[in-house]
């Protein structure tokens, strides 16, 4: 799979996570202890090893954030909701998820649960678009 069929693809000002694409990618990675510890302990919360400005020149910095904090060791839900929240840290504040099925009405009440701020999510089949409010200034 090629860098460019991974995971974030940006088209003008839109931007879709591919999240089976993700699961994919995370069940290929080589797990070191500390990856596992990062990827099933939500004590850990949100915290990437590498921050943007430090992945590799080339490299999609969103994808490979995104790919640290993914794990095939939690629920959709907690993936979802820690995309939810990297994104907020870049700073994006509409993107859309593409999912291998549509969420059930209780999932997206647990990602809602789980990310814990006000969050719109709106489902039209397997694609989840996501808004994120504007901070407040």
């Amino acid at each position: 799979m090629s860098d460019k069929e991974l995971a974030a693809a940006r088209y003008s000002d839109r931007i879709c996570f591919n999240y089976s694409d993700f699961l994919s990618a995370s069940c290929k990675k080589r797990w070191s202890f500390v990856d596992a510890i990062y990827g099933v302990l939500p004590i850990f919360g949100m915290v990437t090893r590498k921050s943007a400005s430090s992945v590799q020149p080339g490299n999609d910095p969103l994808k490979e954030l995104a790919l640290q904090i993914i794990s095939t060791q939690v629920s959709d839900e907690i993936n979802i909701a820690r995309l939810i929240t990297l994104a907020e840290q870049q700073q994006i504040r509409q993107f859309e998820i593409q999912l291998p099925y549509p969420l059930s009405d209780q999932q997206l009440t647990a990602i809602q649960h789980e990310y814990r701020k006000p969050v719109e999510l709106k489902q039209l089949d397997d694609l989840l678009q996501v808004s994120l409010p504007s901070a407040a200034h």
